[in-house]
C-alpha cells in the first residue's frame, strides 16, 4: 500500500536489494543436492551442501542489511528517533 499525501508518497517503500534475500530460499529445491558424494570430511554432499547454504543466508541478510541501513522507510519524512 502506497498513497499520497500533500505530494509526499507514504507507506512501505521496497528496496531492489530486498530482492537478495530470495537467493537463501534456494536451498529448498533438495532435488538439486540430494546426493551421497561428492563428500567432505565424510560427510555426504547433502549434509555439507546445507551447511554451506546457511553462510550464503547469512552473507545476503547482511548484504541487505548494509545496502538498505542508512535509507528512509518512507522518503521526506523524518525519523521519530532524529527528535530526541
Amino acid at each position: 500500500m502506497s498513497g499520497k499525501a500533500a505530494g509526499k508518497v507514504t507507506g512501505l517503500q521496497i528496496s531492489p536489494w530486498n530482492l537478495v534475500l530470495l537467493i537463501p530460499l534456494l536451498m529448498l529445491v533438495t532435488p538439486w543436492f540430494n546426493f551421497d558424494k561428492p563428500r567432505f570430511l565424510g560427510l555426504p554432499f547433502f549434509y555439507w551442501f546445507q551447511f554451506v547454504w546457511v553462510f550464503i543466508g547469512v552473507a545476503s541478510v547482511a548484504l541487505v542489511y548494509v545496502m538498505t541501513k542508512g535509507a528512509p522507510v518512507v522518503k521526506g519524512k523524518q525519523d521519530e528517533g532524529e527528535n530526541r
